[in-house]
């Protein structure tokens, strides 16, 4: 080996050291030093919580512990054969319960290497749900490790971006537009009113049926036909591979970056899935693009990626999957998933389901629902709130700090995520009343503001200037589907139903609806 080479060795060995030392203190910094001075900054305001116990997951043990801990306690106490609690949360943020106790309205814990405040107090709650601050983002932690099925879309963004993507989709949802979407919503549905009349009919006048697939698929077709101009026979294969994708994630330990780059099984099939989507996707917008005669959401989605002003990290193509992907989730999921606890609660409250269709029948004895029969149903209306308010199927509402922020006396620093326990807030014996844990709409007689001591303590839809975009289409479209079922077939719970609240990506009944339904 001559002099040079023998040179090159050491000289080589010092760069690797180097690059990899520079690695390490990166490493060190963003995962240990810059959580660590986070957790500080709030103490030292006395916002406290339970130690760390794990470097790498956080306190994502004891969540987990203390959750198998209070399962085991339900399952001890018993609630009598066919009892249906509505107090899911005292299992599945049983940890949030036990640490409010313990640290008080507001604290923080880790979930993986992420400083999570959680926060409780309510004049801090309203503080937030008013802000319209652009330095709360979404939680980049969350973003990232649902990136595959949302992407950079309206849902998961952040900043500028988010704010363009609003622009585009935000009015095509608003309530004169979707109210021109009834007639489209009332055809879906009787269709699908129409195949639960022939199987009732070919079962001998009574059916055991399992309603949340059959609400999913409407509402799918729903989302297709007002949104994108096609029908879910036409996008099935998208919102079949959407809903294996979602299953898979909802097993990701959200909040463990290191874990969502490993080539295991489950990551695999996850990044099948993503490429999977997005090439159907971009074959529906190659077919748009050859016939654009249609003015619908997808046609402005495309016309917006092919204008000057798209955000600079985002491609036109990205820009298009990503909130196609966004848009065929939210729009299918929340609402069939809503209305299916809302039959399961109708079902297991005979007087609410009566006092419910008396007030449909009268509104529909002309005709099918229109924009004005819909806000007549008063009393539908409470049961949707009610349902929302029970099962809300966005279980929390997380924020990152982009910028330091004050809040009330609180002094919150760049990076910090705060994370509001809806399912949490919407059951505080304070806010709500002694009855705090059973279905009664007749809370929401007088709205919202007359249902409980603070309005900002009901967020179904979310807070501030993210509130979601289609809560309008969602609230109309349930109202056409919960009318046209009540309207024409009466229910009760099937003894093969099993009360199984279920933590997804959304708030699911683990095994399905399952009713008894007569026709009219």
């Amino acid at each position: 080996m001559t002099d040079v080479e023998l040179g090159f060795v050491p000289a080589a060995a010092a760069f690797v050291l180097g690059v990899a030392g520079i690695l390490l203190l990166w490493l060190w910094d963003v995962q240990v030093w810059e959580p660590r001075s986070l957790l500080r900054k709030l103490k030292r305001q006395g916002i406290h919580g339970p130690p760390s116990r794990s470097f790498f997951l956080g306190n994502i043990p004891d969540m987990e512990r203390i959750g198998t801990e209070a399962k085991r306690g339900q399952s001890k106490g018993g609630e009598g054969a066919g009892a249906i609690s509505h107090d899911w949360p005292s299992v599945g943020f049983s940890y949030i319960l036990r640490w409010r106790e313990e640290y008080g309205p507001n604290f923080v814990y880790s979930r993986g290497r992420i400083p999570i405040l959680c926060i409780t107090d309510m004049d801090l709650v309203k503080e937030l749900c008013l802000s319209t601050v652009p330095s709360l983002g979404k939680a980049l932690y969350f973003s990232r490790d649902l990136g595959p099925l949302f992407g950079e879309g309206i849902s998961s963004s952040s900043g500028s971006t988010w704010t363009f993507q609003r622009k585009i989709i935000a009015p095509q949802l608003y309530l004169d537009k979707v109210q021109s979407m009834v007639d489209l919503m009332v055809g879906s549905a009787e269709a699908m009113t129409r195949a639960w009349e022939g199987k009732i009919e070919s079962e001998g006048g009574m059916a055991n049926m399992r309603v949340d697939d059959d609400l999913r698929s409407l509402a799918a077709d729903i989302i297709a036909r007002a949104c994108f101009s096609s029908s879910y026979k036409h996008g099935e294969e998208i919102f079949t591979k959407l809903r294996e994708l979602q299953g898979l994630l909802v097993a990701v330990n959200v909040g463990v970056p290191v874990l969502r780059h490993l080539s295991t099984r489950k990551n695999q099939a996850i990044w099948k899935l993503e490429k999977e989507i997005e090439s159907m996707i971009l074959e529906t917008v190659k077919a748009r693009r050859m016939d654009s005669n249609e003015k619908d959401l997808m046609q402005m989605i495309l016309e917006s990626a092919d204008q000057e002003g798209l955000p600079s990290n985002m491609s036109s193509r990205q820009f298009i999957v990503d909130n196609c992907k966004n848009i065929y989730f939210a729009g299918h999921e929340s609402t069939a998933t809503t209305s299916s606890w809302c039959l399961m609660l109708l079902a297991a409250n005979p007087e609410w389901q009566e006092r419910t269709r008396v007030e449909v029948v009268e509104l529909l004895k002309d005709g099918p629902p229109d924009s004005n029969k819909l806000r007549g149903m008063k009393t539908l209306t409470m049961v949707i709130y009610e349902t929302l308010r029970l099962y809300a199927l966005a279980m929390i509402v997380v924020r990152q700090a982009l910028e330091d922020v004050k809040f009330k006396n609180l002094h919150i620093p760049k990076g910090c995520n705060l994370l509001l326990p809806i399912s949490i807030l919407h059951r505080l014996p304070e806010i709500w009343g002694k009855d705090w844990n059973e279905f009664n709409p007749q809370r929401f007689v007088n709205g919202v503001s007359g249902a409980c001591k603070s309005v900002h303590a009901y967020m179904p839809f979310g807070i501030g200037p993210r509130v979601c975009a289609g809560q309008h289409f969602a609230m109309v479209e349930m109202k056409v589907v919960l009318s046209l079922i009540l309207s024409r077939f009466s229910f009760s719970l099937s003894p093969d139903y099993q009360h199984a609240p279920e933590r997804r990506l959304v708030l699911e009944p683990g095994h399905g609806v399952i009713l008894h339904i007569r026709k009219l």
